[in-house]
C-alpha cells in the first residue's frame, strides 16, 4: 500500500536494495531533495525464485543465497558509512508463502528490514527511476523485465497514463515451460501463446512508438549489440531496432555453450537470456515499437529519489 510510505527528503547517505526474483541490486548514494550522487552500485545473481516460484515458496537453497548476499551488501554499506538501508522485496517475495520467514531471518541476521511492495508500487518506483533519465516529452512505454514479474508503464510529459505488473517473469517461464538447447520454433511459439494468455488482454488496442527498457536485461542487449560494457551514466541510449531484432534472434536460438562463452552475460542471464529475448521480441511486435532506448535506471533509483522511509 503506497500510503504506508512517508516521503522524507534529507541530505544523507542512503542505500537501496532491490531484492529481485533473479538479481539483488545495491545502490548507495548521497541524497538531496531533488537528486543524488552515486557512491557505489553492485548486483548479485541470487536466483531467489529459482526452484520455488511456481510452488509459491522461497527454496532452502535460495534462502541461503539471499542471506549470503545481504550479509555482503550489509558489509559494503558499513564500509561506505551508510546511514539508512531501504530494502524492497518484489515478485518472488510477494508470492511466497514463506516470505515472512525470509524477512524475519534477514532482519535478525543483518538488521536490514525488507518491505515487500505491491506490483503497482514496483511499477510506480520504476517510472520514477526512469523519469530521472528521460523527460517523456516524447511519450513512451517502459518495460522492466524481472524474474517473477514484468512491469509496463505508459507515460508522457504529463505523467503515467497506464501501468501494470504482470506475472510473466522470465524465471516463471523457465520453470513452467520447456526450452530446448538450442530452442526450437514450436517452443518459442508456445511461450508467445503463454505470454498472450497471461497478459489478460492488457495490450489489446495499444501501440507505442518508443520503448524504454529499464536497466537489467536491456543493458545486456546494449552490451551484446555494441560489444562493450554499458556506460556508468544516467543517460538513455538508443538500441537500433534492426540490430536489436537481429541480436534477439541470435540469442533465442543460441546454445548454452555459446552463451557460457559470452563475457557480457552474467551467470543467471546465460540460462535465461533466450526467454528474455522471446518476450522482448513479442512486446516489440505487439506494441508496434519503432524506437528502443535503454535507461540505466529502475526501481532502486526511483526509491532513492523518492526518499523512502517506512
Amino acid at each position: 500500500n503506497k500510503l504506508s510510505f512517508i516521503i522524507k527528503f534529507t541530505s544523507m547517505r542512503n542505500a537501496v536494495i532491490d531484492l529481485g526474483t533473479n538479481t539483488f541490486n545495491l545502490l548507495i548514494a548521497d541524497v538531496t531533495e531533488n537528486d543524488f550522487k552515486l557512491i557505489h552500485t553492485e548486483k548479485e545473481g541470487v536466483s531467489l525464485g529459482m526452484g520455488g516460484i511456481h510452488k509459491k515458496i522461497i527454496s532452502e537453497d535460495a534462502f541461503e543465497r539471499g542471506i549470503k548476499t545481504l550479509k555482503h551488501f550489509n558489509l559494503i554499506c558499513k564500509h561506505y558509512q551508510v546511514e539508512h538501508i531501504y530494502a524492497f522485496g518484489t515478485s518472488a517475495l510477494r508470492d511466497a508463502n514463506n516470505s515472512s520467514d525470509f524477512v524475519e531471518l534477514i532482519d535478525k541476521e543483518t538488521g536490514i528490514h525488507i518491505e515487500i511492495i505491491s506490483g503497482e508500487k514496483e511499477a510506480e518506483l520504476i517510472y520514477k527511476g526512469v523519469h530521472w533519465s528521460y523527460d517523456f516529452k516524447n511519450p513512451a512505454v517502459i518495460m522492466d523485465i524481472g524474474g517473477g514479474s514484468t512491469e509496463f508503464i505508459f507515460a508522457d510529459e504529463n505523467g503515467v497514463n497506464d501501468m501494470i505488473s504482470l506475472n510473466i517473469g522470465i524465471s516463471r517461464i523457465y520453470q513452467e515451460l520447456e526450452l530446448s538447447d538450442p530452442a526450437i520454433v514450436d517452443e518459442v511459439i508456445k511461450i508467445e501463446h503463454w505470454l498472450e494468455e497471461k497478459s489478460n488482454g492488457f495490450f489489446e488496442g495499444k501501440s507505442q512508438a518508443i520503448l524504454i527498457g529499464a536497466s537489467g536485461t536491456f543493458e545486456t542487449f546494449y552490451e551484446l549489440i555494441y560489444n562493450k560494457k554499458f556506460p556508468l551514466t544516467k543517460e538513455c541510449y538508443v538500441l537500433p531496432l534492426d540490430l536489436m531484432l537481429k541480436k534477439i534472434d541470435d540469442i533465442i536460438f543460441s546454445t548454452s555453450e555459446e552463451r557460457n562463452q559470452n563475457e557480457f552475460l552474467i551467470p543467471i542471464r546465460k540460462k535465461l537470456a533466450p526467454i528474455a529475448a522471446i518476450k522482448t521480441r513479442w512486446v516489440l511486435k505487439k506494441l508496434k515499437i519503432k524506437t528502443v532506448l535503454v535507461s540505466p535506471c529502475s526501481l532502486k533509483e526511483g526509491a532513492m529519489l523518492e526518499g523512502f522511509k517506512v
